[in-house]
């Protein structure tokens, strides 16, 4: 068997392949705050956010929803200020934003099984042989994307959407040669 290869290299990045990534993900909040570490990795490498995520936790309180709903202005600020974090406005700004969209679906349905409906509520099983197979959007990916934008939702393009999709285990994206692949698959 052969892990997929763009874990390889940092034991944090493998650790995070083994244990976290492509696991499928129920919790409304913590889906929150996988799509907004996926937002702010735009641009940047996925290690440079694993290895600030601790930071990030802290400065956003565990990615409440219904707590960074009421910020504004001087916890921009704050936060701006804050080397452990990718400090961007457009992305904090836009987390705050997301936070009152994430409030509103949740309330109507649960954000859980909003995000869950695109993909009729059980992960797409996916058959990659090589990395260069892997699409970095998707029609669903672009209809999430979509629905996001349209509750409020910031930083959430197809793109991105995707790689949350991914991470969350909506879309088992593990190599056929990875034996995370297989294990997902019962999940």
């Amino acid at each position: 068997m052969e892990w997929c290869r763009w874990a390889e290299g940092d034991p944090l990045n493998q650790a995070y392949h083994d244990e976290e990534w492509g696991v499928p993900v129920n919790d409304s909040k913590k889906l929150f705050e996988c799509l907004m570490l996926e937002g702010f990795q735009a641009g940047l490498s996925w290690i440079t956010i694993l290895r600030k995520r601790a930071n990030f936790r802290a400065a956003f309180d565990n990615f409440d929803p219904d707590i960074i709903s009421n910020w504004g202005d001087q916890e921009t600020e704050t936060l701006l200020q804050n080397a452990g974090i990718v400090r961007h406005r457009g992305k904090i700004e836009g987390a705050f934003a997301s936070a009152r969209a994430w409030q509103i679906i949740e309330k109507k349905q649960g954000f859980s099984n909003f995000i869950w409906g695109f993909v009729d509520g059980k992960p797409i099983q996916n058959t990659w042989s090589d990395l260069s197979e892997v699409p970095s959007k998707t029609e669903r990916a672009e209809a999430l994307s979509k629905a996001l934008k349209k509750q409020g939702f910031k930083f959430c393009g197809p793109t991105i959407v995707y790689a949350f999709m991914q991470a969350t285990g909506l879309v088992n994206d593990h190599m056929l040669t990875c034996p995370q692949h297989l294990q997902n698959q019962g999940r």
